[in-house]
C-alpha cells in the first residue's frame, strides 16, 4: 500500500525531526509562487522504502530512481519517487489454465 505523499513527508519530518541532513528545504513558496516539496536524503528514503542504504545508493549509482545531486549531495523529490515507484508497479500474470477456469 502506497502512503499518500503528505502522509509519507509527515513520516518522513515524524521519524528524522533533528536530521537537517536529510531535509534540503521545506515547503515554502518558490519565487515564481510555486510551492516546493521537501527534499529526502538517502537515509530517509531508505526507510521510506524499507530498504537497506546501500540498496538506494546503487539505485542511484545505476541511474534507476528519480534523484537531484546538489553540489556533493543527493536528495530526492518525493512526489517523483511516488511516481517511479506507480510506475515500477507490475501487473497479474494469469497462466492460460487458470484464467479459463481449470485446475
Amino acid at each position: 500500500m502506497r502512503l499518500p505523499v503528505d502522509t509519507a513527508a509527515a513520516w518522513l519530518l515524524k521519524r528524522c525531526p533533528g536530521e537537517s541532513g536529510n531535509v534540503a528545504s521545506s515547503s515554502r513558496e518558490s519565487a515564481a509562487g510555486v510551492a516546493r516539496t521537501e527534499l529526502i536524503g538517502i537515509e530517509a528514503l531508505a526507510g521510506w522504502l524499507g530498504v537497506e542504504i546501500v540498496f538506494v545508493r546503487r539505485l542511484v549509482a545505476e541511474r534507476r530512481v528519480p534523484f537531484l545531486k546538489i553540489g556533493k549531495f543527493v536528495r530526492f523529490d518525493p512526489d517523483e519517487v511516488a511516481t517511479w515507484i506507480d510506475e515500477q508497479r507490475v501487473g497479474v500474470y494469469c497462466e492460460r489454465s487458470v484464467c479459463r477456469g481449470r485446475a
